[in-house]
């Protein structure tokens, strides 16, 4: 049986975030996923400059696709507003590897299937022993799923649910463009350019109003893509795919002896923007602390909205979530 300080299921933003701080501690950790890195994963790719910060981040030597945005391009309802703004997208193919194998922590391709308590710590199919566990493998964790559920039932009235497709293209317009709220999807489209001929787009929205609309995802999606044909992306074949997970909502638990959650496996997304890469890597962060210094493990540094939480925040949230459930932590 293999036996480390620290276990983290999950390699993403959350898991990798965590690893970086600990090993920088000194600590022994082990990373488990049940994929290869680097792997493929449906995300616009967005990033803020909070994540920059947070991470420690030097753009200039980022050896992968980097790029800023000088404007966001916000639609609604007809109407346009250019925003002169700061923020970055990346190829989570890219950015995610890179992350792991910063944090200098090792990695095995593992899918966990039983966790069970033994003696303050926990062991993970009779092959892995740790004192601390941190579940950070996305909405459907091993961790969350085997001792958090219970105690942080998911709120259906806060699922989203997305189609999106990456696609080499030659893109002219170096702007990131978002529609917000057309033809009644409780959410918003984007079309996300990467460095190198490399663009996002994709459409999502809170799955219960978009099923009791009686319209489909499906169905926003087709009128994004014949939108997107008359102007930004023309001739392109796409392949959408698609996944769901959690906006930010009571998560009374995030610390059950020493388990921690973090990222997607908590329901962190923003309640205004539904972006979920900077809560994960600041409650990775939040979690590796704890176990560094003994800090007590809180979600209140972990922010629930992308636009600051001030008015333009609050009525997104509303619009998306009519008021849905709000956060405790």
């Amino acid at each position: 049986m293999r036996s480390c300080e620290v276990l983290i299921v999950g390699g993403g933003p959350a898991g990798a975030s965590a690893a970086w701080k600990l090993r920088r501690a000194g600590r022994d950790v082990l990373v488990l996923d049940q994929a290869r890195f680097p792997r493929l994963k449906l995300c616009a790719g967005w990033i803020t400059p909070e994540v920059v910060r947070d991470l420690q981040i030097d753009i200039a030597a980022y050896p992968h696709r980097f790029l800023t945005f000088e404007r966001m391009h916000l639609h609604f309802k007809g109407l346009h507003l250019p925003v002169r703004c700061v923020q970055h997208s990346i190829r989570r193919l890219e950015f995610d590897a890179w992350l792991l194998e910063r944090s200098g922590a090792p990695v095995l391709q593992h899918s966990v299937r039983s966790i069970r308590e033994d003696g303050g710590g926990y062991v993970l199919d009779d092959q892995f022993r740790a004192r601390f566990l941190i579940g950070a493998g996305g909405t459907r964790c091993p961790v969350y799923r085997t001792l958090f559920r219970e105690l942080n039932p998911r709120a259906t009235e806060l699922q989203t649910v997305t189609l999106e497709h990456e696609l080499e293209y030659d893109w002219r317009d170096p702007n990131c463009h978002l529609w917000f709220f057309e033809h009644g999807l409780p959410g918003y489209a984007w079309y996300v350019p990467k460095q190198n001929g490399w663009l996002n787009i994709g459409i999502g929205g809170m799955a219960e109003r978009i099923k009791a609309s009686g319209r489909s995802i499906h169905e926003h999606w087709a009128r994004l893509t014949a939108k997107l044909d008359r102007d930004l992306v023309r001739g392109a074949h796409y392949e959408p795919a698609g996944y769901s997970y959690y906006l930010r909502g009571r998560v009374e638990v995030v610390r059950r002896g020493n388990a921690f959650i973090a990222g997607d496996a908590a329901g962190l997304a923003t309640r205004d923007m539904a972006e979920g890469i900077g809560p994960a890597v600041r409650s990775g962060l939040a979690a590796a602390e704890a176990i560094v210094s003994g800090a007590e493990y809180r979600l209140g540094a972990v922010t629930g909205a992308s636009f600051g939480g001030g008015m333009a925040s609050r009525l997104l949230d509303w619009a998306m979530t009519r008021g849905a459930v709000r956060d405790a932590a």
